[in-house]
């Protein structure tokens, strides 16, 4: 039985990836090792207990005399490093944990592994370590990193930390760069749960700047489904882009947001006030907020296999559901 120690398995992505592997992999033991900050979803880890090839363990990624023990004690296979602070916001009124959790926390992680000899290291990055996309250039593994705030800078940092791992010690060191996620059990700071619940509540929808800031999504279990790829039949020490190819202005996917949530609505017989734009307020831009991201996921496609499978229009509408659906 193989052992995958799932680091940060109590957030968004982390929590998706832990049910598709339950779902989809066999002859596993899973230890889901997170701190439970403000973004663990508590509710969804209660049903993930009942499985008997499953553990939870609160524990922070910095503390080194604990992850030396849960590496000692279960010995992992694979280790899949979910644990950040993500919150792009947050990291310009304060970066120290981001640094902290994004660097420290994954150098000591690096180390456990290279202590307990393990077959697979795959560290979860993002596609804002390349920084804001200039005209209609993309961006490849081999582009340089010019991360445009803290969140991304600590992004980048750790990926550069995690490759030199891979070059001095041969750790067997995999990085993979998402666009934006979405999906179910996602933390309503976050855009899209965001603009779903202030809908439900009727309240004020805040909108960055103009409105015109771009981003590509991926649904997050098309997303789980690339990592267990890249897992599985990924090269050592590469790193893989991960994007689906849905971009749209924030202004324009708002809008859609907000349709979509009606016509649920409506579909269920329930009766909701007229879709209207005054929901939207226009606030200052964010501090260091690029303008767009741009990345290719043409090497993950030719050497793995792997392509997006849910269409953007249809994962928005299941996010939807599930979020009237559990909406508190």
């Amino acid at each position: 039985m193989e052992v995958f120690l799932i680091l940060g398995g109590a957030g968004f992505i982390g929590l998706n990836f832990i049910q598709y592997l339950q779902k989809n992999v066999s002859n596993i033991f899973i230890v889901n090792v997170d701190k439970l900050t403000y973004a663990a979803n508590l509710n969804e880890l209660k049903e993930l207990e009942e499985n008997k090839n499953y553990i939870f363990m609160k524990e922070d990624i910095c503390n080194k005399a604990g992850m030396e023990s849960i590496f000692k004690t279960y010995d992992p296979d694979y280790v899949v490093n979910f644990a950040a602070e993500s919150h792009v916001d947050r990291s310009i009124e304060d970066s120290e944990i981001f640094i902290n959790t994004n660097v420290m926390g994954l150098q000591v992680l690096l180390q456990c592994s290279l202590k307990n000899e393990i077959k697979r290291f795959i560290q979860i990055s993002t596609d804002e370590v390349y920084g804001a996309a200039i005209g209609e250039r993309e961006s490849s593994e081999l582009s340089l990193l010019k991360p445009g705030n803290p969140y991304a800078a600590s992004k980048a940092a750790g990926d550069m930390l995690a490759i030199s791992y891979f070059n001095t010690y041969k750790l067997p060191i995999l990085i993979t760069r998402s666009t934006n996620n979405y999906g179910i059990y996602q933390n309503k700071e976050k855009l899209i749960p965001m603009v779903i619940d202030r809908y439900m509540k009727n309240q004020s929808i805040p909108l960055y700047g103009d409105g015109l800031h771009r981003r590509d999504w991926i649904y997050v279990e098309d997303h789980c489904r690339a990592i267990y790829e890249v897992l599985r039949k990924g090269k050592l020490g590469e790193i893989y882009n991960i994007s689906a190819g849905n971009e749209i202005e924030n202004r324009l996917l708002i809008k859609k947001i907000l349709d979509l949530c009606k016509a649920e609505l409506k579909s269920q017989g329930i009766q909701c006030a007229e879709i209207t734009e005054k929901l939207i307020t226009y606030i200052a831009d964010r501090k260091g907020h690029d303008r767009r991201y741009k990345i290719n996921s043409r090497k993950i496609r030719k050497d793995l296999g792997w392509k997006p499978s849910i269409d953007f229009e249809l994962g928005l509408h299941n996010t939807i559901k599930w979020y009237l659906k559990n909406n508190k």
